[in-house]
C-alpha cells in the first residue's frame, strides 16, 4: 500500500469507526436474512430488497446459499460469461415459484451482447429461448433491452431500439406462449440514461426499469423515478457501490456497502437493488442492510468516501467529456470496463469488453495536448485514468 493509499485506508476507518454497526441477527437466529420485500411496480411480484446480480457467478451454490437466505430476485444475462448456465444447475433444487428470474436481450457472447437496432423478431424469440435452456427454466419473470446509452449515442437510435415493434413483437408472442412475464429496461448509460429511461416510462409498455443509482448520481434521475412510481412501473437499482472503491483498501470496514445501500433503499420508489455477490461472505454482509434505516452515522461515512473518490470515481451514465475527444476516444466506456477490472474484480470481463470497443484509448499516451483536460465536470484526471486503463486492460500492453 503507497502513502496515498494509507492515507485513504485510514481516513475511511476513522469515519468507519463512528457508524453504530448494523447487526444481521434480531437475537432470534444469527442467520443472515432478508427483513424486507418490496412490491416491483404492478406486477404483483414481490423482491428481497437486497438482490443478486448474477455477473461474477462463482458457484451454484451460491445461488442455493442465496435462496436459503431469503434472495428471491436473480438477475443475470447471456453475455454474463456462465451465469446462466451456473443457474441452471440450481433449479433442481429450487421451487421455481419461489424465485424471480430476470435476463437480457442480448447474444451468448462475451460482454456486450447485446442485440442491436435492426434486430428481427425471431433474434429476440431466440435469444430467450437460449436463455430459458441455459437456465433449465420454462420462463423468465422478465426479461430486459439492456444498457441503454451504450451501444448508441444519438437518443434518437437508441430509442427505436428501445421501442423496436420487432422487439414488442416479439415479447408479445413470448408472453402468449408463457416464455416471458414482464417487459424491463436498463441503463448505465454513458449516454442519455434519464432521457431513454423516462421515454420507457413513458411509453407505457415497459414493467421495471433499472437505472445505474446510487448517492452520486445525477440530479435529474429522481424525476424519472417519481414518474416511473406515478405509472406504476417498477425501479430497481444497480451500480449502488458508487465504484466500490473501497474495496482496494486494507483498512475498510464494513459500514461503507451498507450505508450505500441504506441510502438506495430509502428512497421509496424503489422496489430493490441488485449488487454482485461473489462470495458467500460478501452475502451475508450485505443481507446487515436489508430492511434497516439509513442513520445519520451512514451519511457521515458516505461522505467520507465521497471526500477520498469524488475525483477517482467516473460517474456512470455521464458523457460530458467525450465530445471534446478529436479521436473519438469512448470515454466514458473506458473507464467503466476500468472500473470493472480495477475495482469489481472482473478483470477478463472488462479486458474483453475494451477489446470490443471501436476506439480505446490507445492513442491517448502520445496525446501532448489532451482536450479532455479541465472537461470534466468532478474534475478527474482523465488522460491519467484512460493511460491506466489501456495499459492495465490492452491484450498487447
Amino acid at each position: 500500500m503507497d502513502r496515498r493509499d494509507f492515507l485513504k485506508a485510514a481516513a475511511f476507518a476513522t469515519a468507519a469507526a463512528a457508524a453504530k454497526p448494523l447487526h444481521a441477527s434480531d437475537g432470534a437466529s444469527d442467520k443472515p436474512s432478508v427483513k424486507n420485500y418490496r412490491q416491483i411496480g404492478k406486477t404483483g411480484l414481490k423482491m428481497s430488497d437486497i438482490s443478486f446480480g448474477g455477473g461474477k457467478l462463482s458457484s451454484s451454490s451460491m445461488i442455493l446459499r442465496a435462496v436459503d437466505y431469503g434472495i428471491n430476485y436473480f438477475d443475470t444475462a447471456p453475455d454474463y460469461g456462465q451465469s446462466e448456465e451456473t443457474i441452471g444447475e440450481a433449479m433442481g433444487k429450487i421451487k421455481r415459484d419461489k424465485i424471480i428470474i430476470t435476463s437480457k436481450f442480448c447474444n451468448h457472447f462475451p460482454y456486450p451482447g447485446h442485440l442491436s437496432l435492426g434486430s428481427k423478431k425471431q433474434d429476440y424469440v431466440t435469444a430467450v429461448e437460449g436463455s430459458l435452456s441455459r437456465l433449465k427454466t420454462d420462463y423468465l419473470d422478465f426479461i430486459f433491452v439492456h444498457a441503454l446509452g451504450e451501444m448508441n449515442k444519438d437518443a434518437e437510435l437508441e430509442k427505436k431500439r428501445l421501442l423496436s415493434d420487432e422487439m414488442l413483437e416479439a415479447v408479445a408472442a413470448l408472453k402468449k406462449a408463457g416464455k416471458v412475464r414482464f417487459l424491463g429496461t436498463s441503463s448505465h448509460g454513458p449516454a442519455n440514461m434519464e432521457t431513454l429511461l423516462a421515454a420507457a416510462v413513458a411509453s407505457g409498455h415497459f414493467d421495471v426499469i433499472m437505472p445505474s443509482f446510487n448517492f452520486m448520481k445525477f440530479p435529474k434521475l429522481p424525476d424519472v423515478i417519481k414518474e416511473a412510481r406515478k405509472k406504476g412501473v417498477g425501479v430497481i437499482a444497480m451500480k449502488t457501490l458508487a465504484g466500490a472503491k473501497e474495496m482496494n483498501l486494507d483498512a475498510k470496514g464494513e459500514e461503507f456497502p451498507l450505508a450505500a445501500f441504506k441510502w438506495v433503499l430509502k428512497q421509496q420508489e424503489m422496489s430493490g437493488l441488485i449488487v454482485t455477490m461473489k462470495t458467500v461472505s460478501d452475502m451475508e454482509l450485505y443481507l446487515k442492510a436489508s430492511g434497516a434505516k439509513f442513520t445519520a452515522a451512514d451519511q457521515a461515512v458516505l461522505d467520507r468516501y465521497a471526500g477520498l473518490y469524488d475525483k477517482e470515481y467516473c460517474r456512470t451514465g455521464c458523457d460530458d467529456c467525450e465530445a471534446s475527444c478529436p479521436k473519438g476516444v469512448e470515454i466514458a466506456s473506458v473507464l467503466r470496463y476500468r472500473m470493472y477490472f480495477r475495482d469489481y474484480g472482473m478483470e477478463k470481463r472488462a479486458m474483453e469488453s475494451y477489446a470490443s470497443l471501436k476506439t480505446g484509448a490507445a492513442s491517448c499516451a502520445e496525446c501532448s495536448e489532451p482536450a479532455c483536460t479541465g472537461k470534466c465536470p468532478h474534475e478527474l484526471p482523465i488522460k491519467e485514468l484512460l493511460c491506466d486503463a489501456h495499459d492495465a486492460m490492452s491484450f498487447s500492453a
